[in-house]
């Protein structure tokens, strides 16, 4: 491979991860499309990456729960909701933003809502 663009895909990964790791704390960066994109761009260009990030304690799980069950525990989701509307109603309620941008977080939050909601419940 292309010494280029593996450091490119070297680059891309740990960026996605970085905000994975980010978007466990802020609810509306989805962690796991973006471990996901980690996963692929390590893929193919660190196989010592790649092998780390699968076999992570925590991002190991989210991954394998996501790509080979097809699916979020009860936990995940019941965390990243009620994250997600804690900081929303946060930011709807005490930011002096328009009421146009605050009808369009409301309905990217209900979007991400049912995005999460609709996947596959796993049992721990």
């Amino acid at each position: 491979m292309n010494g280029v663009l593996r450091y490119l895909l070297l680059g891309i990964g740990t960026l996605s991860l970085g905000l994975g790791i980010v978007g466990m704390v802020l609810p509306l960066l989805p962690t796991t499309p973006f471990l996901l994109l980690s996963a692929a761009c390590y893929y193919r260009g660190s196989n010592r990456a790649y092998n780390y990030l699968l076999h992570h304690k925590i991002f190991g799980k989210y991954i394998d729960d996501y790509r080979n069950k097809g699916g979020i525990t009860l936990k995940v989701k019941v965390y990243a909701l009620t994250l997600l509307w804690l900081s929303i109603s946060c930011c709807l309620v005490f930011s002096p933003i328009p009421s146009y941008a605050k009808v369009l977080i409301f309905f990217i939050a209900s979007a991400v809502t049912y995005h999460i909601a609709s996947k596959k419940t796993l049992r721990e």
